[in-house]
């Protein structure tokens, strides 16, 4: 199947839930607009900046300074000038932008309703913790990370599940699709991965540290029922949401808490498993060695810490890693940079796990049936048919022992 024929997935398709945005017509199409502009120009626009650095801006480099670039900010510099770089850029940032309004006008429309549902379900539940005495940290609320106004932590009315209601609908947008209809990609791929790597291992309590609304740890917590799960957030709107797409999901052996990974409230060796999903690039250089170290403490003998990230800058060609440091310079991921170049080896081993543990490997977002059917002329049909296909590295250790 060509790339032409890739299937246009609607934001009708998106998996409902009890607290999930009802959208009119109007804003269904507008969604729809946003997602497939998004894959216009990552199908159709994209290509060109490759070809524009390929056929003009590197040779022109080289003409100038007799070699090649060497990194990734010389590469930025120059194709900061190309008028192609320069459209695909500034559209691709408007399309997050709008994304953001887009979510925001459907959420702040019903925000009274949704409210009131999240209310019954959360009300008096044990599984939702809040703690006002847990302070925001600085990194998480100086900026509005990916153009989000308010970010993760910012309410507007009391018991608000505003930012945690926006995420949700827009997600789809933004992946047109590709992390499935719950957006949940990440969290499968973490289970199919241990699936494969630990077969038959059954955690007795797994972590989830920096959940926002429980979308990547929800597929954990059906793959182990019989485990107690808990994932923390430091914002509470956020929370409230995940608590109640959780419950109204079925999944019920999730603890949602309030808590900060930089000072974890639990005693040493208490989780077989801790794991994060894209939470490094959006946590301050200083912040990362202490939650690492809370990582280490907290883990049992012989349990596992998993972590789902982009890939690290280190031995990877300069244009690519421009590209992939595009967040930092126009999507509000100041910390985007600084973790990517991260040496993550030698932050797992100073926060105490022995040398020669850290590991990285590859993971594969399953393919969404509801929305990628399989493609003609190829055996199973896979998504990266499509060309749509998301990878991401993941990174983690094992601390010495046997788990209890």
């Amino acid at each position: 199947m060509s790339k032409s024929a890739v299937p246009q997935p609607s934001w009708r398709q998106v998996g409902k839930h009890a607290v999930f945005p009802q959208a009119t017509h109007d804003e269904i199409a507008r969604f729809d607009f946003l997602t497939r502009l998004n894959m216009h120009l990552s199908q159709s626009v994209l290509p060109g900046v490759k070809l524009a650095y390929e056929s003009r801006v590197k040779p022109a480099f080289c003409a100038e300074h007799g070699r090649a670039p060497t990194d990734r900010h010389e590469v930025r510099k120059a194709m900061q000038k190309d008028l192609h770089y320069q459209l695909w850029s500034a559209l691709r940032r408007n399309t997050m932008e709008q994304r953001q309004q887009a979510g925001r006008s459907v959420v702040f429309r019903q925000l009274g309703a949704l409210r009131t549902i999240a209310d019954a379900i959360n009300e008096g539940a044990p599984t939702l913790k809040l703690d006002p005495s847990i302070s925001s940290p600085r990194y998480a609320t100086a900026v509005d990370i990916h153009c989000m106004p308010g970010c993760y932590h910012a309410e507007v009315i009391d018991r608000d599940i505003a930012a945690g209601a926006n995420y949700d609908a827009g997600l789809f947008v933004t992946t047109a699709g590709a992390l499935g209809s719950y957006s949940d990609g990440g969290g499968q791929a973490v289970v199919d991965w241990l699936a494969k790597n630990k077969p038959g291992w059954s955690p007795k309590r797994i972590l989830d540290i920096g959940c926002t609304i429980g979308h990547n740890i929800v597929p954990l917590a059906q793959a182990f029922p019989d485990a107690e799960v808990i994932a923390i957030d430091t914002a509470a709107t956020m929370l409230r949401y995940a608590h109640a797409r959780a419950r109204s999901l079925g999944v019920n052996n999730i603890e949602f808490r309030q808590a900060n990974g930089e000072g974890l409230p639990w005693a040493d060796g208490e989780f077989d498993l801790v794991t994060t999903a894209m939470f490094w690039h959006e946590t301050s250089t200083a912040a990362m060695p202490r939650i690492m170290k809370e990582v280490h403490r907290v883990l049992s003998p012989g349990g596992l810490t998993l972590h789902l990230e982009q890939p690290q800058y280190q031995g990877m060609e300069p244009f690519e890693a421009f590209m992939r440091d595009w967040d930092t310079y126009n999507n509000n991921e100041p910390f985007w940079t600084r973790m990517h170049e991260a040496d993550l080896d030698a932050l797992i081993t100073k926060s105490g796990f022995p040398a020669g543990s850290y590991f990285e490997t590859t993971m594969q977002a399953k393919v969404d049936r509801t929305l990628f059917p399989a493609a003609g002329g190829t055996e199973g049909g896979k998504l990266e048919d499509y060309g749509r296909s998301p990878r991401w590295t993941a990174f983690g250790a094992a601390k010495p022992g046997v788990t209890a």
